[in-house]
This record gives C-alpha cells, structure tokens and sequence, in this order.
C-alpha cells in the first residue's frame, strides 16, 4: 500500500520500500508537511511541530488566540506570498485589483491506482506504460480504484499510485491541485502542482512552483552543480546557514552553471554513510531553487520554473500545470542516493524504445573536419571508421544551406549540394554499405540572419522591436512558441529524415536566450514567452518522437547546456560537455552522476593534444574515461597511427564485452575530493553482484609514491571474485625504482576482502596513467 490516509489524525503516508512521506491536515484545513524519511509504520510525525510565539511572527485570523500557530513557523506543504509566511514561497498570485495574498486550505483529495501523467511537457512514466495495465489519469478516474473523499480512510494497492491533494483560496477562487506519483519499488515520489482559475476574475501569476517541502530539526549541507561552458555540473558543498541560497538559470534554457538539481545532507553524510535527499526538476529552461532556514531551524526548500520574468495569465476556467520533481530519500549516502536517479531514469523517464537497446559505438566528425568537409572526405572517413569497428557514423554541422562556418545557414534545413552532391542520403548509403547506422546533427531552434529564413520571416527570430539583438555565435533564437515555427521545422527536418536512412539526431542549442520579446503576444502577456518557448520545443521533440520512433535524439547544448530530466524524456542521450578532454572529463562525469545515469552521458575519444585545452593523454586514458559514458569517437581516423588504430579496435570490443555492466550496472564513486587531487577510481556492478569493473585514473604522480588504494562497492562478501581482464597505460616504468609488478589475471579476492581492507594498485607512472579491471565470480 503505496498511499494510506489515516481518518482519526488526518495524516497521509505515502510509503515506498524504504522512505515514507507525512502530510497532515491540522483542524484549520492548513495541509503540513511533517516528515520525509525513513519508514515509521503509523506514526503521526505532527508531534514535531511546537507551537511558540515567536515575536513578529503572526496569527491566521481563525488561530489570534493561539499565538504559537503562525503561518511563518508552520511547516507548509506548498507556501504562498502574503499571508503571513515571510519565508520563500512557492506560489505568488495577484488579483485584478493588484493584491497579492494567497491562503490555501484543504478542500479535497484523489487517491488512485496508477500514475498521473502530463500533457505537453516531459513526465517520469509508469513502468506499466505500454502495457494492459496502465492508465492515464482520466481511465483511472473514472473506474473504482479513485477514491476521491473527505478525510475517510483510504488507500492504494499498487506499487504506483497518485495522490492529489486539491487546496483551495475562497476569496481569490483559486485552486491549487498538489501531485504526488509514488513509485512503491523504486523509493521514487514525484510532486507536481496544477493552479486553477475558478473565479471570474483574471488572475496573473507571479510565482508557479511545482513543490515546496519544509523540513523540520535538521542541521544539513547542500550540494549543488555549477559549472560554465566545457566544465558542467562541478559538484560544491556548502553548509547551510540562515540565509537564503537560489540555484537559477534565467537563460533560457537549464544552462551550463546552474543544473537543475540539488541535493540536502546530514552535514557529515558521505558517499556511504547519512541521511541525503535529492530534488531533481524535470524542465529544461529557467528555473530556480532556493533554500531558506528559518528562525526555528526549518530547512524549506522551493523548486519549479525560474520566476525572472515570468508572469502566467489565467482566466475563468483556465489551468497551469508545473514540471514534475522528482524526489529521493536514502539514509545510506550519496551513491546510494545516486542509484535511486540513475534508476527512475533509465526505466522510467528515458524513451522506451531504447532502455534496452544496446547502442552503436559512433563515430562523429566534427572535431575531426569542423566546417571543412565534402563528400569525398566524409566517405573517406567512415571507410576509416568501418574499419575500427565503429557502428554509427553522424555528420556534424555544415552540410546544409549556405553553411561553411557559424555565421550563416541556421533555419535552412535543406542540403547544401556543392558539398554533398549526393545529397544526405549518398552519405548515409554508404554508411550502411559499411554495416554502420547514419545520424546526423541539428540546431532546430536557432536561426541566423544571413538564411532564407530569416530573409523571408525576420519576426519568428525572438528580438525586441527596434532594438538591435544580442549575438551569440552570431545566431538568432526562433520564437518557439508560436505554432507557425514548430509547424515550418517539424516538415524541414521531416523531409531530410524521409530523405535517408537516418537513425539517430544529434539536436544541439548554441546559445542562451535573451531580448525575450514575442511578435505574437500582447503586452501584458509577455511573461509567458520564456514558458511558452520551452513547450514549443517539448512539442517539436514530441512530434519527431512520435512520428519516428525509432530515430534516437541526443540531446545537445554547446554540449552540457540543457542537460536535465526534461530533454532525457525525449532523448536517452546528452552530449555531456563539449570538452572532450579525458581529465577535465573525471570532474564533469563525476558530477553529471549524482543525479544522472551513465548511460544517458555522451562521452568520446577525442584527439591529442586535445582541441580544448592542449592537453595529452595516452589513448588508453582516452578510453577508460569514454568508457564511463555512451562510448564513441570524435577524430579524424584517417590521421591515426596504426598503434592507436589497433588499440581502438580492442577498445571497441571491451566496451561492447562491458556494455551491459557499464549502462545499467550500479555505479559507484570510490574516491573523495581529497584523494582526487592523486586519483581517481569508480565502479560498476552487476544486479547479480557477479562482476565488477573497476576504473582508476592518476592526475599526479610522484617518485616513491603513495600506493594507490581503493575499497570496492556492492559486492557480495562471500563470494570468491577473480580478475579476468586488466588494461593498462602503463608499459614502462623508470629504471631502478624497486617494483615488482603484480600478475593480476587469475587472482582471486573475497567480496568482503575487496569492500573492507581493499585494493591495492601497483604503483603508475608516466602521463596521466591508468587502469581498468574486471572482476568476474570465480
């Protein structure tokens, strides 16, 4: 039972395997929330709360005599502007008289079997999807199992259910619809919010959350991922303090510096140990955290759409519906913590059709040609990769309109024949001549002045009337919430897939937004073009999806630029940087995988010295750290040594030995910040816990060195494992230094031995060094 209402204390306990989720409703119709944690079994947690008058802190007009029930003390479930609560608040409101308070009380409530879903936007799906037992929301709520009531006793009986809990504001004639999706098995709970109009009046609203969570008696750090473009998602700690942190991205999209996700610790949690939840926003443009820890030690917390410019009109009758959060609880650390993600987005967020699929080894040209390219070239090229044992080959930017560099062409989605003759489809049939799959790249959003497009509509360019725009890689941002532009992509980039054999689109977006300014809206309106704009997009991604199926996207912003929940529900792959670069990369992938699973984190081999920052890497590095992502190569192979082209060969067939370990194996960081400044090691391990495979990468090396050491994750003590594969950048030592080099192959370990006293790693030398092992049950 996933969602139990007990009638004598008006608590909801919404129960996972391992979490369990308090909301009460006190006798005011105020909805409380009173623990997210560990399992309690029937406890009503609302003992927590203590009623004290705190001076300057007032009373509902119902509760002046009760002076210790203060809506600025009170832990709310969804906080709103004006009504006494001078923390941070989810939803801000005003009516057409200017005013701006909002008091929502308990009105009613939904229990169903099944899982909500949204239109229009991205949402974490139903296991059941697809299946005779899934149900949308509007099948469920019109047979039995919907029980919808009054503070009777009531419950689910599935390992997926949906509570809506509607409040409501009598004065304003607001209602307030807040979602909770409890995924029973997989200690997921998702929140979303619906505001509805029922008055008469036009209201504006100012602030739309999707959830707020108060937090009671905790002394906690946060963790956020910042970051710029090339260095996404860097992972930094912090301990909270009274006053308020915001975590936004007012860029248009959820942005290379600010990722949509963030995690509150125990203050001594780490990766093993301690109470950790995370808050993940499944929404891909502004959006904006903030936490606050109030004058009683209350730790709030808001999540939602970035409230920068945003103002949302609703009429009589009308809805506004939030992205969903996704919520974990672990009180087992932050890699236990990391699995919950990793798991609800592999299964459950990412496009079915490719959770199971094993995908190709690509190879892409854009660092190996950039603008520079023909047909000639391009074929040469996949002859080269065909040879390596490359699976995918997908052709970058530059092969349509008039675009030989970054300043023109955008918008023209119609091949460019003076460098491919041949058309799309030439390159795409000798691509399979070759036994590999054909992609190919897009920028559906953008738009430069020197196209036909933007000759021939100059106003679907978002810009503000006589004003000239701000540049970005000298391109324009489409206005993508009028239907006119998604209707004119959607049949450009029809066309060009019903063209070819093309199986896969690399969708990028290389610039933020700004001059937010639509043709089409009127003034007062204008506040709606950034929300607008997002799902216009979702509708492009949409359509393409469910149109062609079978085509993957990744998704792309200048690389990691919109790497969120929300694009992974169309595309079970992003680029994750656009610095390729294997050491910058340790930083980037060990960020990326708090929140996000291997397998949706695009990672290559790129060349040496690297294009991005000149640094040299053996090729070796180069691959164990790829490895640790969709795997793939971003090179010129025609330019490679027969060495490396031998070593490509063989890393090609371990990636596809490990690929199953690797994507959906359970993955663990094993070394802390401190020890990185020496090196670096992770882990995946089967379900089965019969293999394991280890990688560690040195960013230091020192004469007499400090041996390398490493305790293992996730295996079973009492099984006897062997190493049956090692890979090594290490050929040569220097001279006279004493080492006598291990034989790893066929020794054998206990679990417990690996997880408690550890792996010890001969000692490396040379350029950034590495090494990869296997461990398989003896």
């Amino acid at each position: 039972m996933s969602i139990i209402l007990d009638r004598s204390s008006k608590v909801f306990h919404l129960k996972t395997k391992n979490t369990e989720y308090q909301i009460k409703i006190n006798e005011y119709g105020m909805v409380l929330h009173t623990y997210y944690g560990a399992p309690l079994g029937d406890a009503d947690m609302s003992y927590l709360i203590k009623e004290i008058d705190r001076g300057f802190s007032g009373n509902s007009y119902e509760c002046r005599d009760r002076r210790g029930l203060s809506p600025d003390t009170l832990p709310f479930e969804y906080s709103t502007e004006g009504a006494g609560d001078y923390r941070i608040n989810a939803l801000g409101i005003e009516d057409p008289k200017g005013a701006r308070t909002s008091d929502l009380r308990y009105k009613s409530h939904t229990i169903y079997d099944g899982i909500y879903t949204i239109d229009n936007m991205p949402y974490v799906r139903s296991s059941y999807e697809g299946t005779s037992e899934y149900k949308t929301m509007k099948e469920a709520s019109q047979d039995d199992s919907c029980k919808e009531g009054n503070l009777g006793s009531e419950f689910s009986s599935k390992s997926e259910s949906t509570l809506v809990i509607v409040l409501e504001d009598k004065i304003l004639g607001i209602e307030v619809s807040l979602v909770y999706k409890v995924f029973e098995d997989k200690d997921i709970i998702v929140r979303s919010t619906r505001i509805t109009n029922i008055s008469s009046d036009e209201v504006t609203l100012t602030k739309a959350q999707s959830m707020s969570i108060d937090l009671l008696h905790k002394n906690m750090d946060y963790i956020h991922f910042h970051g710029r473009h090339a260095m996404e998602r860097q992972p930094e700690r912090k301990r909270l303090t009274h006053d308020i942190q915001s975590i936004r991205s007012k860029r248009g999209a959820s942005s290379h510096h600010n990722n949509p996700f963030v995690i509150l610790c125990d203050k001594d949690a780490t990766e093993d140990y301690g109470e950790c939840y995370g808050f993940m926003l499944m929404y891909s443009g502004n959006h904006l955290e903030e936490i606050e820890v109030d004058q009683a030690g209350t730790v709030r917390l808001t999540a939602g759409i970035g409230s920068d410019y945003f103002r949302w009109k609703l009429s009589c009758g009308q809805s506004f519906q939030t992205p969903e959060v996704i919520m974990a609880y672990s009180d087992k650390g932050l890699n236990d913590l990391s699995f919950l993600y990793h798991r609800i987005i592999r299964e459950n967020v990412c496009p079915r059709e490719f959770r199971d699929m094993k995908r190709p080894v690509l190879i892409n040209n854009w660092e190996g040609t950039y603008f520079d390219f023909d047909e000639k070239k391009i074929m040469e090229i996949q002859d080269a990769a065909a040879d390596l044992g490359c699976e995918m080959f997908v052709l970058d930017d530059g092969w349509f309109g008039a675009r030989n560099d970054d300043n023109a062409g955008l918008g023209d989605w119609y091949v460019n024949t003076k460098k491919l003759p041949g058309s799309i489809k030439a390159i795409a049939d000798h691509a399979n001549s070759l036994n590999m799959k054909f992609g190919l790249w897009f920028e559906p959003e953008m738009v430069n002045e020197d196209s036909d497009l933007y000759r021939n509509h100059p106003d679907w360019a978002i810009t503000d009337e006589g004003r000239d725009p701000v540049m970005g890689r000298n391109q324009l941002v489409l206005d993508m919430g009028r239907k006119e532009v998604v209707d004119y992509l959607y049949d450009m980039i029809s066309k060009i897939i019903d063209s070819a054999n093309i199986e896969y689109i690399k969708w990028d977006f290389n610039r933020s937004v700004c001059n937010v300014y639509s043709r089409v809206l009127p003034a007062d309106r204008q506040g709606e073009a950034s929300h607008r704009f997002m799902l216009g997009t979702y509708d492009l991604m949409n359509r393409l999806r469910s149109h062609y199926p079978n085509v993957m996207i990744e998704g792309c912003s200048g690389g990691g630029g919109r790497f969120d929940a929300g694009i992974m529900f169309y595309s079970p792959q992003i680029w994750c940087s656009d610095n390729s670069e294997a050491i910058d990369r340790l930083s980037i992938q060990k960020g990326t995988s708090y929140g996000y699973p291997v397998s949706t984190m695009g990672a290559h081999v790129s060349a040496s010295p690297n294009h991005q920052n000149g640094r040299q890497t053996s090729i070796i590095t180069r691959g164990i750290v790829a490895m640790s992502g969709t795997f793939g190569y971003e090179l010129d192979p025609r330019k490679l040594s027969e060495s490396d082209k031998d070593i490509i060969r063989q890393q090609i067939r371990d990636f596809n030995r490990f690929y199953f370990l690797i994507q959906k194996g359970r993955y663990f960081r094993l070394t802390d910040n401190e020890t990185e400044e020496y090196f670096v090691s992770w882990e995946f391990v089967s379900d089965s816990k019969d293999e394991a495979l280890i990688s560690l990468v040195m960013k230091d090396v020192h004469a007499n060195p400090v041996i390398p050491h490493i305790k293992l994750r996730g295996l079973d003590a009492d099984t006897v494992y062997k190493v049956d594969y090692c890979r090594s950048s290490v050929e040569d030592t220097p001279e006279d230094v004493g080492i006598r080099r291990s034989k790893l192959e066929d020794m054998t370990f206990t679990g417990a031995a690996l997880m408690n006293a550890g792996f010890a790693f001969d000692p490396m030398y040379g350029v950034y060094p590495s090494v990869q092992l296997h461990f398989t049950k003896a």
